[in-house]
């Protein structure tokens, strides 16, 4: 099953994170079908980008988001 899910980058204390699109079980670290997009929770606004297109279609084609990708992108 493939989820969207969120991959850790940066230093321990001021992560960053990418929005991803990988195999359920992979390691957070592991093999990447699709990049998305990204979110710094370090930046005073939150900005996150995302293409939406992307990630609609993945969607469509049955990747089910983690509960945290789908927070942040409502």
């Amino acid at each position: 099953m493939l989820k969207i899910k969120l991959q850790p980058n940066g230093k321990r204390h001021q992560r960053s994170y990418r929005i991803v699109v990988a195999e359920d079980r992979s390691k957070l670290s592991g093999k990447v079908l699709d990049s998305l997009g990204s979110y710094n929770p370090h930046d005073l606004e939150n900005k996150i980008t995302l293409d939406k297109s992307s990630y609609q279609s993945w969607i469509s084609k049955g990747a089910q988001p983690t509960s945290t990708v789908k927070n942040l992108v409502k």
